[in-house]
């Protein structure tokens, strides 16, 4: 069987690192990486066309993104003629690249590097937007009002993988190099905060305590102890001036839950409406749960009940339920949840240190927990916005899972 030339490693390192490098800056920047790798892996096909699948982790991987291209394919408009398969198609470039990166696998040193570059463009473009252009969000257009919760949230996320980086290599790095991820980590955290996106926040603590409780049976406690102190101080200094907002923005939230808790009156307020519209995608789930509504049925269904006094009229002006599995539950059913869940859970399986084998090397832990962080991040995520109606959030999740499976497939000694 013949080999890859050694450029196609090239390829696929330069395509790790710009997958996140210039996910955050970029119009469409998520999409530029990617499409050099899968460029590459069809310039590189016979090469890994016939070559078998090598191990059951991998074809759990790849009948996970199958299943989930199927999922978004069934309850589709099909009036709206072929654009009902850009989703669908995501996932097939993510089984195209992955088979390709089986055999040039990226480097673990360039997509690290390219997951600090993406947090500091992150804070960076954030400062930018909110100090230099005078928005009140960063990536907040007229045109594109959702990208503030979807980038902002990315931001978050490479910026605690960049606390991850400092956590493991903490020993190993000199000075420079660990105040330069520190700034890393500070400006992706910083430009989660200023897109104000409280679900995001909120998610990202749910990682870090998964993180806690993997890392408390792994790292003696005098690595983790500092390195959580350190990461206060980073989020210290990345807030110190947004105290007061942060703070009105909590309140806010917990003020509207208890409105509309009480009498259903705060429907109206950001909370109240998404706990609304979660209440409305619930019920219709429950009326055709095998098979859900349809997006046009959806729409259409949804209008109806409105009209009926059964939801606010604010529900009317999104197209989905600002809630990952309820939204694929109204219009998709169970089989869709399903799809939804092994999406998540298989990457999850992956990255989970084993328990019996032994210590890994520090590359191969940093790649796990930073493979660990996307699925728990985008359960979280979801849980108040379907990240995976927007194009960044399809294209992102199987690529970063892709990337660091691979990644650590290559690493010369991974357990």
């Amino acid at each position: 069987m013949t080999h890859p030339h050694p450029l196609h490693h090239r390829i696929s390192s330069l395509g790790a690192f710009l997958v996140p490098a210039l996910a955050l800056w970029l119009p469409s920047g998520y999409a530029w990486g990617a499409a050099l790798i899968f460029l590459g892996a069809m310039a590189a096909a016979p090469h890994w066309w016939h070559a078998p699948i090598p191990s059951r982790q991998t074809r759990w991987l790849l009948l996970s993104f199958g299943i989930m291209g199927l999922a978004w394919l069934h309850g589709s408009d099909w009036s709206s003629g072929a654009s009902v398969l850009n989703k669908p198609l995501r996932y097939a470039v993510a089984a195209v690249s992955l088979l390709y990166l089986l055999r040039c696998p990226p480097d673990a040193r360039w997509l690290m590097a390219g997951v600090a570059v993406g947090a500091a463009c992150g804070g960076l473009r954030a400062l930018y937007d909110v100090q230099i252009l005078g928005l009140e969000r960063p990536w907040f257009t007229p045109r594109q009002t959702s990208n503030a919760i979807q980038l902002g949230n990315l931001s978050g996320l490479f910026g605690l993988m960049c606390w991850l980086q400092l956590l493991v290599f903490w020993h190993r790095w000199r000075w420079p190099l660990r105040i330069t991820l520190a700034l890393c980590c500070m400006l992706g955290l910083l430009g989660s905060l200023l897109s104000q996106t409280r679900g995001g926040w909120l998610a990202l603590a749910l990682c870090w305590l998964v993180m806690m409780v993997v890392l408390a049976a792994r790292l003696p406690a005098r690595r983790i102890l500092p390195s959580s102190l350190l990461l206060a101080a980073i989020l210290s200094a990345a807030s110190w001036q947004m105290a007061p907002m942060l703070t009105e923005r909590l309140s806010w939230a917990y003020q509207e839950a208890q409105r509309f808790q009480k009498d259903g009156s705060g429907a109206g307020t950001s909370v109240g409406h998404r706990l609304d519209h979660g209440r409305l995608a619930w019920r219709m789930g429950l009326d055709r749960p095998l098979t859900g509504w349809g997006e046009a049925g959806y729409q259409a269904e949804k209008a109806r009940r409105v009209h009926a006094g059964q939801a606010q009229a604010a529900t009317l002006q999104y197209g989905h339920s600002h809630n990952e599995m309820l939204d694929l539950f109204a219009k998709r059913g169970v089989f869709a949840v399903g799809a939804l869940l092994l999406l998540y859970a298989v990457p999850l399986a992956l990255f989970w240190p084993r328990r019996h084998a032994p210590p890994p090397s520090d590359e191969a832990l940093a790649l796990r927990l930073m493979g660990l962080t996307v699925p728990i991040s985008f359960f979280g995520f979801g849980l108040t916005q379907v990240f995976f109606a927007h194009y960044n959030g399809v294209v992102m999740y199987p690529t970063l899972t892709l990337l660091f499976y691979t990644a650590l497939l290559g690493l010369p000694r991974d357990p």
